[in-house]
């Protein structure tokens, strides 16, 4: 089923495995991500740590563990541990970099959009969502902010995907009802601000 926005929230999400993790399709990997970037905030805000610190603190865990690990290996004749070549796929930052370059480009190109006023509406709450936003910006450090929109990016698209119809029919209703005071304010107050003739260009 299509969205309000015409498309298919998975399609808008750019499809793979991204929009995969985003709805929660793959449970496991979206869950891990959720509780990974809340320890990551927690840390670093709460309880203030320093990256350098944290980064080493992390590197010398996991030595010893992996130390620990190949030592009772030996020991205990155990599997010893197999080293991948490659940790990280580099095709999931492939796309993830894609993912991001297209949706960046379509923002940028929807605000340039809205900013010709062919919308008026659209316009005005373009702006005061901007201007909202800076406020914001101006009380909220910026690891919170990117905290809160991490969180937004995996709960709103799955919250929107499983009650779409209610939030497509809530939608509806606002934007047209917000058309209608537009419509009015236009009526009763811009139509009535006198405007000079139009010079027209002298061509040659």
């Amino acid at each position: 089923m299509t969205s309000y926005f015409g498309r298919d929230v998975h399609e808008l999400l750019g499809g793979g495995e991204v929009a995969e993790v985003l709805l929660w399709k793959k449970r496991n990997v979206s869950a891990a991500l959720l509780i990974g970037t809340t320890i990551i905030w927690f840390l670093f805000e709460v309880v203030e740590y320093n990256f350098v610190a944290l980064f080493c603190h992390i590197s010398i865990t996991a030595m010893l563990l992996f130390f620990l690990w190949c030592t009772g290996a030996e020991i205990f004749r155990w599997d010893p541990p197999k080293i991948p070549e490659s940790i990280l796929q580099e095709s999931a930052f492939k796309e993830v970099a894609s993912t991001f370059h297209t949706r960046f480009n379509q923002l940028l190109s929807k605000l340039m959009d809205i900013a010709y006023g062919k919308d008026p509406p659209l316009f005005l709450l373009a702006i005061f969502s901007l201007y909202i936003l800076s406020v914001v910006g101006t009380y909220v450090s910026f690891l919170n902010l990117l905290y809160f929109g991490l969180v937004c990016m995996q709960t709103l698209p799955y919250l929107y995907d499983r009650y779409k119809d209610e939030v497509d029919s809530l939608v509806g209703d606002v934007i047209r009802d917000m058309k209608t005071k537009y419509s009015k304010f236009d009526s009763k107050f811009l139509n009535k601000i006198p405007r000079g003739p139009v010079k027209e260009k002298k061509v040659g």
